[in-house]
């Protein structure tokens, strides 16, 4: 899915957060929009993702507007997954069955699972298992219905280098073989593994890197 972003701004009351971005996600591609705290970058995420609308400006979905688009829950459900910083597993709930909730066929969830590594951690709850082990079950439920683009605030923040970049190399994995990643990170790391680069300071688009 080509996501077309246009003039966006936004404001929290009277602060300005993004002041004129422009910028394109191609399809099939690992994005990384980086800065840091106070940049816009989660406020640009939460817009491009369809959580939260600009103040001003436009976002196109392979060509659509947001207004366009219908049943919002319904586009998302199908098109777009989610990862956050943290996890937020149920915690009474085995990994399996976590990914389960979010999916629309189960005949899918234990192929990701070995797809991910961690098919023998399914019946685990969470805190039997690592922190880069609960990264990878949250990302399993953002892929199990096969998204268009899975969206991803500062995925690493809470894993050590190791896992971070292991989470890395799964959204670089995963967008080549055709479900775009745009991730918000501060790591600067995260550029040695993502196609694009998009770098923000005080809520304008300072550079692109390709």
């Amino acid at each position: 899915m080509k996501i077309e972003a246009h003039a966006l701004e936004h404001y929290y009351g009277h602060e300005k957060v993004l002041n004129g971005v422009n910028i394109t996600i191609e399809p099939r591609s690992f994005t990384a929009i980086i800065g840091e705290s106070g940049s816009g970058k989660t406020t640009l995420l939460s817009i491009l993702s369809t959580l939260m609308q600009p103040s001003f400006g436009s976002v196109r979905y392979d060509g659509k507007t947001f207004q366009e688009l219908g049943n919002i829950d319904l586009f998302r459900r199908h098109n777009i997954g989610f990862v956050f910083q943290f996890h937020y597993l149920i915690s009474y709930l085995t990994l399996r069955e976590n990914v389960a909730l979010a999916a629309l066929d189960e005949a899918k969830i234990d192929p990701l699972l070995g797809n991910l590594g961690i098919e023998r951690l399914s019946g685990r709850y969470s805190d039997e298992v690592s922190g880069g082990e609960r990264q990878r079950a949250a990302i399993a439920r953002a892929l199990i219905n096969s998204p268009s683009v899975v969206f991803a605030d500062e995925p690493t923040g809470n894993l050590d280098t190791k896992n971070a970049l292991g989470v890395y190399e799964l959204f670089r994995r995963f967008a080549h073989e055709g479900t775009g990643f745009v991730v918000a990170s501060h790591d600067k790391k995260i550029a040695d593994y993502a196609d694009v680069i998009i770098e923000m300071e005080d809520g304008i688009v300072k550079k692109i890197h390709q």
